[in-house]
């Protein structure tokens, strides 16, 4: 066995990745060989022919898991990067006489740990390294107090794993067969697709109602600063006058008590009659305002702060705070704990005493719960990694990184200071109109007169109309009795609102109201709606594409209980109790699977489906005989007489009314007659076709089978809306015959998959942009010619489809580019296609920059799959 320098011999430390082994390698020193396992070494297998054949009866279908059995599930190493670090790996643990397994400290890591020793199959020690945080003290009090792999954590991930399979593998080709290919299904991705289908049905069904306000100007008279404040009307003859909160979503009041709902004339007719009359205060309360720090972050609380404050989506948000976790700068990222430390508590409580003074200094430790149903409150929350922190100033951090933990680190401070305290201020004002209704105003307002907490940190809103912690409204001195007068009296109308649609961060805190899923999950799940084009972005906002809704209402109709709210939270509660060795994991999945006599299980619901009208799944009435429906090519509008016209992928399935319908209806599915082709005598059609726009001429009814109509695709700079039949001549006069080489050799030039080029017999050269293929003559194709052919496929620098500004990360310019298989977003090194469902128009700059930093956290992809087997024992 091999020795250290100082006689003790050699350990193997294995983490996840190479940028949290390099840091814990500089902790430990001599002694230790720590290295990565590049994520998780072994799989499921995804498709059939990864089992071998002899084991394919048992683990065939579904895939990877014995249903017949205990549920025991094969894993295999792919080919590629994981088969050649195991392979890596084997060979260190040759010099070694103990093995440290140092994955996260979760259930994911847990089973990563577990699949790292049953690959290995050490003839060492091997030993389980855990903490919250990569400091060199964390790390070294670790390697001191090494555990066993907890069987428990490993059972509950193992269970997540095969009933993800099941699911998706027993649903997700239904899917394909009855709405369109390529689709998958969820036990949590589905749920959360089914949340945000749901509010769009409410703003769907939502019918708006109108009504109207009055907000008078008083004015004490006193030069006391404020003297005005502003006073909504509140009762009139002493009926309440209706705001929104009194219209049901059918645009009803909800005969609440004594209501009235003020209309337009009514409201300018009593504005006018309180403009000249007397106010009088009525009442004045005054109580006192405190407001308490808020908890440390947990994952959720950070990914919509970060979403709020920041700009960034979940996936974003957990990138980089895995890369401020793995180089030291923060504890794990990845839990549902309030706790800190006793360290932690020490090193904030130093820091507000140090840079707000001994003023904000609670008396002592500020201790937070978790909220959250099973909760591991041994586990830390996210705050700066030590047992002193660093300002942000202190970290050399740049960029993104910089910001996040600028979040972290205010956060954490501000939640050992004192809380803020204040007054708020309640004022009732009498009047009586010339018209002589009898009125009351009301006004609120907020002084803070010690900031506490608030001086390091104040919560974001998701509402942007909300007012802030800090956020103050200061009236003037008002004692009951005393008179005001008016300096202005004015009418306001307003329209009742929809629900909001789900933002990242809202449907993040909804995910965790429902109880569904898990705060590691969370940011997977969103990317992966997303990345399924289930789900696209306008603005912040998340709305689903009319795909979502075809998928959902099959899985409502055919699998409900699975898409139910309650039963994924309750699976949830299942794996907490598997993870806490209370619950049977082959128990459960037989339950899950096989089902009882109270409830169904998968197998039997996916076997006795029965019929399933799969137009009927895709087809959503719009009105007056109008349908939406959902097609192999995407969405479409189709009326009674089977009149069809595209539905735009941007458009929100709330605004398609009747009359867009219609709008659509009459632009058919892009084709637009442009005229005649003198010169043929047929009629020119401009189509929106599968691979792009495109012209081309309508046969004759009696031309010969298999002829074939001239046909051109349409420029990048072009458009079907302004086409003119000029363009479209000159278009279909491609591919044009520029003339013959000095040896007789025809050149030709035309528009191909790559962009504009000429050939001539099997040689070609790319031209430097569409207008060329009118332009170029044989003198400069020649010497095009003459040049070295570069890389197939090469061609000249087109203008971006879409400028989207810098990214946040590198600064980088972010463009969108067309490029053989679609559009692609850029920073200049690295590429990523724009997901399925996406458009170009709705693609915003913070969407990008997750694609192109997902991209870069995966690395270069691994050539291929191969299948090794090891089933767990």
């Amino acid at each position: 066995m091999a020795q250290s320098a100082n006689g003790v011999g050699r350990r193997l430390v294995v983490v996840e990745s190479p940028a949290k082994a390099k840091t814990i390698a500089g902790y430990l020193g001599d002694g230790y060989v720590v290295e990565s396992s590049l994520g998780h070494i072994r799989d499921l297998p995804s498709k059939k022919t990864d089992v071998p054949e002899t084991q394919r009866e048992r683990y065939g279908n579904p895939v990877g898991v014995d249903v017949h059995g205990d549920f025991d599930p094969l894993y295999i190493v792919p080919a590629g990067r994981a088969k050649d670090q195991v392979k890596k790996l084997k060979s260190l643990l040759k010099d070694a006489d103990e093995l440290l397994l140092a994955t996260d400290e979760d259930r994911e890591g847990e089973a990563i740990a577990w699949h790292l020793r049953e690959e290995l199959k050490p003839k060492v020690p091997v030993r389980r390294m855990v903490f919250h945080e990569i400091t060199r003290d964390a790390i070294r009090n670790a390697v001191q107090s090494p555990r066993d792999i907890d069987e428990d954590l490993v059972d509950a991930q193992e269970t997540r794993r095969i009933v993800d399979r099941l699911y998706g593998y027993q649903i997700s080709p239904v899917l394909w067969r009855k709405v369109t290919q390529g689709l998958s299904a969820g036990r949590v991705q589905s749920v959360a697709t089914r949340l945000v289908v749901d509010r769009e049905r409410e703003r769907m069904a939502f019918t708006s109602a109108s009504y109207w306000d009055i907000t008078a100007t008083l004015d004490t008279g006193t030069s006391d600063e404020p003297s005005a404040f502003a006073a909504k009307l509140l009762t009139v003859d002493g009926a309440r006058v209706a705001a929104g909160r009194d219209f049901d979503a059918s645009g009803q009041t909800k005969g609440r008590g004594n209501v009235i709902v003020l209309d337009e004339d009514r409201a300018r007719a009593l504005a006018g009659a309180l403009n000249n009359v007397e106010y009088q205060v009525r009442s004045v309360e005054a109580k006192p305002y405190t407001r308490r720090p808020y908890a440390p972050f947990r994952t959720t609380t950070l990914q919509q702060e970060s979403s709020r404050k920041l700009g960034f989506g979940a996936a974003r948000t957990m990138q980089v705070a895995q890369r401020l976790y793995e180089n030291g700068f923060i504890t794990y990222m990845r839990t549902d704990s309030t706790t800190l430390s006793d360290s932690a508590v020490s090193a904030a409580r130093a820091q507000v005493s140090e840079l707000y003074g001994p003023d904000y200094l609670p008396d002592g430790p500020r201790v937070y719960s978790s909220k959250v149903k099973n909760a591991q409150e041994a586990h830390e929350a996210i705050r700066p990694a030590g047992d002193s922190f660093r300002t942000p100033a202190e970290t050399g951090l740049r960029d993104e990184e910089y910001r996040l933990y600028e979040l972290i680190w205010m956060r954490t401070v501000a939640s050992q200071m004192k809380d803020a305290k204040g007054e708020t201020l309640t004022v009732r004002v009498g009047a009586t109109a010339s018209s002589g209704e009898t009125v009351e105003l009301g006004a609120s307002g907020r002084t803070i007169t010690f900031h506490g907490f608030l001086k390091a940190y104040v919560e974001g809103a998701d509402d942007p109309e909300a007012e802030l912690d800090d956020r103050e409204k200061r009236l003037p001195h008002l004692t009951e009795g005393q008179g005001l007068t008016a300096a202005g009296v004015e009418p306001e109308g307003h329209t009742t609102k929809p629900p909001s649609r789900y933002t990242e961060a809202t449907l993040v805190k909804e995910l965790e109201d429902r109880e569904i899923g898990r705060p590691s999950t969370y940011a997977s799940i969103i990317r992966t709606i997303l990345d399924r084009g289930y789900v696209f972005k306008r603005g912040n906002a998340l709305v689903p594409a009319w795909l979502a809704f075809a998928v959902v209402r099959l899985l409502e109709e055919h699998f409900s209980r699975l898409i139910d709210y309650a039963f994924t939270a309750k699976m949830e509660d299942v794996l907490d109790e598997i993870a806490a060795g209370r619950a049977d994991r082959v128990a459960e999945l037989a339950q899950f699977w096989h089902g009882d006599d109270k409830v169904e299980g998968l197998k039997h619901l996916a076997d006795n489906l029965g019929e399933i009208d799969a137009r009927g799944i895709s087809s959503f009435p719009v009105g007056e005989g109008i349908m939406a429906r959902v097609g192999r090519y995407g969405p479409y509008v189709e009326d009674e007489e089977g009149n069809r016209g595209s539905i735009p992928d941007e458009l929100p399935p709330d605004e398609l009314t009747v009359d867009k319908a219609r709008e659509l209806l009459k632009a058919g599915n892009g084709d637009r007659e442009l005229g005649v082709n003198p010169k043929t005598g047929r009629t020119v059609v401009a189509k929106a076709g599968r691979y792009g726009p495109y012209v081309t001429e309508l046969l004759e009814e009696d031309a010969p089978k298999g002829t074939k109509p001239p046909t051109a695709s349409l420029f990048k700079s072009m458009s079907l809306e302004t086409l003119t039949l000029d363009d479209a001549l000159r278009l279909l006069t491609l591919p044009r015959t520029v003339g013959a080489d000095a040896e007789g050799k025809e050149i030709i030039a035309t528009n191909g998959r790559y962009g504009p080029y000429v050939k001539k017999g099997s040689d070609s050269r790319s031209l430097p942009d569409e207008e060329s293929l009118f332009t170029v003559t044989v003198e400069e194709a020649e010497k095009l010619f003459a040049q070295p052919k570069g890389r197939r496929g090469a061609r000249a620098a087109t203008p971006p489809l879409k400028e989207l500004g810098d990214d946040p990360a590198n600064g980088k310019p972010l463009v969108v580019k067309d490029g053989r298989f679609g559009p692609y977003v850029t920073d200049g090194e690295t590429n990523v296609t724009v997901p399925r469902g996406t458009s170009v128009e709705t693609l915003t700059l913070e969407r990008a920059a997750e694609l192109i930093a997902e991209k870069r956290a995966k690395g270069p992809a691994p050539k291929k799959r191969a299948a090794k087997s090891r089933s767990r024992s």
